[in-house]
């Protein structure tokens, strides 16, 4: 008898679970928030092409989630990534809502390579195609309208 009442309480619970409807998982949309300045300048011209307030990067956790859950950025505004080590890097755009030129830089602050309008919610792998240290998303497109080139170099300040 006991065995018969345990069964028929065990079904009662699994069949009730199955009947929930999924919930949906909300997540928090994360706000910029300025941690640094970032400049660009031009060798050629020896002349600053762009300034952007910048996110930065650094921990794992920040790393591998950069700019995923937001649905905007301002065109002033930017995340870096900072590497511990020189390497081939890639990049994918997963919870990504916002197309970004992905922009690949080397261990002496030098534009080493683009990856430019990823697309939103791409799982692709965008590598960086040579050893980098440093990454910087920004809007797509930006990288064009400024005119920006491999050679360009950067600097940053934390605040």
């Amino acid at each position: 008898m006991r065995i018969f009442v345990f069964l028929s309480l065990s079904f009662i619970v699994l069949s009730s679970c199955k009947t929930e409807s999924k919930k949906e998982i909300k997540t928090e949309r994360i706000k910029f928030t300025k941690e640094g300045e970032l400049t660009i300048s031009s060798v050629e011209k020896d002349s600053i092409l762009a300034s952007f307030q910048i996110e930065i990067a650094e921990t794992e956790y920040e790393t591998q989630t950069g700019l995923m859950y937001r649905d905007s950025m301002e065109e002033d505004q930017g995340m870096l990534f900072v590497f511990d080590d020189v390497a081939m890097h890639s990049f994918y755009m997963k919870n990504t809502e916002i197309p970004l030129d992905i922009i690949y830089i080397d261990e002496n602050l030098k534009i080493a390579s683009f990856q430019k309008n990823a697309k939103p919610f791409d799982e692709t792998g965008l590598s960086s195609g040579v050893p980098i240290q440093y990454v910087l998303e920004i809007n797509a497109g930006l990288s064009d309208k400024l005119g920006l080139s491999v050679g360009d170099s950067i600097s940053y300040n934390k605040l």
